[in-house]
């Protein structure tokens, strides 16, 4: 994967050194996706409802932004030269297949926990994660030594999946599905809940396919094939059923929330392969039914 030298998104917040405070607000769809995330990356549940229950009330970011080491200003220059991308990639394709104009999410830098406008308080433990209440991207880049080391991820194109699985969330946003799906779980038992954020996970695995698709002819990011299989990799490192059989010894589908490893992969790779950000309608497709 060359990145080096490509250009810079802008659209970025630097709260690393700045700290706040605040709760975790569970009745949205913003705090669903910030514990979904936490259980998606080996959180226990009832430890990060406890986590909620336990925060105080709602506080401003304070501090400035601290000095970055060697390590850090290089992941935040790829961090950003991947944001980039994105949005090349998707003021593209919403000109070209939906005859819209793009508007970008911002990603959000932060140590440790951070307040978001309308998900409550976000904390590293539960990954990155996207907030359809502010639509922004929120990461603690400490999560990419956590990616490698805990999950076996390898490859800098791993962390760029990551990213622009997040960036699928905001795609997701902007064409109304996740209002739409917000709506719908409340009038859903569990078991369908868990249905419905397995296909809206799998979507944006899809969206981060068609993004890897276009790279190469839109972007100043440049890949191979082998970067698309470090992505696949890193997709079926997080699927439900590696991450429960790892923590607890065995998997319990039908409480799945982002897919398993095989459907991660194959939603990325039918993202790749088409290139068409019409042909991943997760929530037609019978096999998730």
């Amino acid at each position: 994967m060359k990145w080096q030298g490509g250009k810079q998104s802008g659209n970025f917040e630097d709260r690393r050194g700045m700290s706040g405070g605040g709760k975790l607000a569970l009745g949205g769809i913003g705090g669903i996706i910030v514990l979904v995330i936490g259980f998606l990356m080996g959180g226990d549940p009832m430890q990060l409802l406890q986590q909620a229950q336990n925060m105080g009330g709602q506080t401003e970011q304070s501090g400035q932004p601290r000095e970055l080491n060697p390590e850090e200003k290089r992941l935040t220059e790829f961090s950003l030269t991947v944001l980039q991308s994105t949005e090349d990639v998707w003021a593209k394709l919403f000109k070209e297949q939906m005859q819209q104009n793009y508007t970008p999410t911002t990603l959000v830098f932060y140590d440790g926990g951070t307040q978001t406008d309308g998900c409550g308080m976000g904390q590293a433990s539960y990954g990155p994660f996207y907030c359809p209440g502010d639509q922004k991207i929120y990461l603690d880049l400490t999560f990419n030594r956590e990616l490698s080391d805990k999950f076996g991820a390898k490859g800098e194109f791993a962390m760029a999946y990551v990213i622009a699985h997040e960036v699928g969330h905001h795609i997701q946003q902007l064409v109304g599905l996740l209002p739409k799906t917000n709506q719908a779980r409340g009038k859903l038992s569990e078991r369908e809940n868990n249905k419905i954020s397995v296909m809206t996970e799998l979507q944006a695995d899809f969206y981060a396919g068609v993004w890897a698709h276009y790279l190469n002819e839109y972007t100043d990011i440049k890949i191979d094939y082998n970067d698309i299989v470090d992505g696949m990799k890193a997709a079926e490192a997080v699927g439900d059923d590696k991450l429960q059989t790892a923590a607890q010894g065995y998997a319990v589908p039908e409480s799945f929330t982002h897919g398993t490893s095989a459907q991660r992969m194959t939603w990325f790779k039918k993202g790749y392969d088409s290139g068409d950000m019409r042909a991943g309608n997760t929530f037609e497709d019978p096999s998730l039914r």
